[in-house]
């Protein structure tokens, strides 16, 4: 068995040419729609009471919708609404379908959150007076100054391909376009520099009337230009779904639930992930925030000048507002001592970060669909 460097943390120095590959998914994926439908619902929370506590998990299957969780809340929300919602947006309406915004089953099994957990995340009832994290976990942020975004070349072509493919179908351009979809685009890579995208797959639901060289030509001719824009060339390899149809999709045909794209959320595998997963989480869970936050700080360490590559990871202890550990790295891009410096000068406390980023807001249903990070109206990227 050969063993083979990964070069996307090579040394300084070191130049490989290599391909990497990032994947997305279009807003009507079964775990997409599991994650729409949990950062509806914290919304609709967070819109009527900001210190709503919410920790929302979905299964979808069939017309079946199962809410699970913790929420403890002043807010009186109609959740079955919301769901319905959430769902219709997204675009199952369609009557010959089992999983449409008309026909759900709407199961719930949620309580208020532990009381143990509230003492630690709460500022007045903890010990120390100050607000815990809500949960013991590590948290990774990255940034890289390859794309204008700071975000690594491959997810951010993948998501301009999901987010294209639902933007014309909404729009009608494509009549036979349904909600369920997957991009996945391979770049190559000389050392840290993206030069060209050589790769290109698109897994697209569609009416059964569509043939595949339709569906084809539309991907070749009309969104790869579109969404690759001045990465877009002719000699591209592309493949457009492979097995030949892609007619049964969504929550009709497979299982979604939240928290299963946690990849496709984040940087497409060129950062790492702690592993916990974003939607249905209000900002205490430093799952999120966290994250949020370690993003924040990379992006300043790209901004400074600082590396061209930053990655930061922090970790808590339940219920305590101080981290256990806060990290940078630089993959040899830039000045390991400076960088770090400059990042233990962040407030990394709970509280601090959701003062500074003001995210005691109805604001996590943008974030849902084609990304966490990279779009320029979320406030941990601007």
């Amino acid at each position: 068995m050969s063993v083979i460097l990964d070069p996307t943390r090579a040394p300084a120095g070191l130049t490989y040419t290599f391909t990497f590959t990032s994947e997305s998914v279009a807003e009507g994926h079964p775990d997409k729609v599991c994650d729409t439908i949990a950062d509806s619902i914290l919304d609709a929370h967070l819109a009527l009471d900001p210190h709503s506590r919410v920790a929302c998990e979905v299964l979808c299957k069939d017309n079946r919708v199962v809410l699970a969780g913790e929420i403890t809340s002043d807010a009186r929300v109609d959740v079955e609404a919301v769901v319905c919602a959430a769902v219709r947006e997204i675009g199952y309406t369609d009557a010959d379908q089992p999983f449409r915004a008309d026909n759900l089953q709407i199961l719930s099994f949620i309580s208020q959150q532990a009381a143990e957990i509230a003492q630690g995340v709460s500022a007045f009832l903890n010990a120390s007076g100050e607000q815990g994290a809500g949960d013991q976990g590590i948290m990774f942020g990255y940034a890289t100054d390859e794309t204008p975004e700071l975000m690594p070349l491959p997810i951010l072509l993948a998501h301009r391909l999901a987010r294209a493919l639902a933007e014309l179908r909404k729009s009608g351009a494509a009549a036979w376009l349904r909600p369920d979809a997957k991009t996945q685009v391979s770049v190559v890579y000389e050392g840290n520099t993206p030069v060209r995208v050589a790769d290109v797959l698109v897994s697209t639901q569609h009416t059964p009337d569509a043939d595949r060289e339709t569906i084809r030509g539309f991907i070749a001719q009309r969104v790869l230009p579109q969404a690759l824009d001045g990465w877009y060339h002719d000699d591209l390899h592309l493949q457009v779904n492979p097995t030949g149809s892609f007619v049964q999709g969504g929550p009709s045909a497979d299982a979604g639930v939240t928290g299963r794209k946690i990849i496709v959320d984040s940087y497409g595998g060129m950062g790492r992930h702690g592993g916990g997963a974003f939607s249905g989480k209000d900002p205490s869970k430093v799952d999120r925030s966290g994250a949020y936050f370690c993003r924040h700080v990379a992006r300043q360490v790209i901004r400074q000048g600082l590396a061209k590559r930053a990655e930061v990871q922090v970790a808590y202890a339940i219920g305590v507002a101080q981290p256990v550990s806060v990290l940078v790295n630089t993959f040899g891009t830039g000045d390991e001592r400076l960088a770090a410096e400059f990042v233990r000068s962040f407030d990394f406390r709970p509280a601090a970060i959701i003062e500074r980023l003001d995210l005691l807001r109805p604001i996590y249903r943008q974030t849902t669909n084609y990304g966490h990070f990279g779009k320029p109206e979320l406030p941990w990227e601007m």
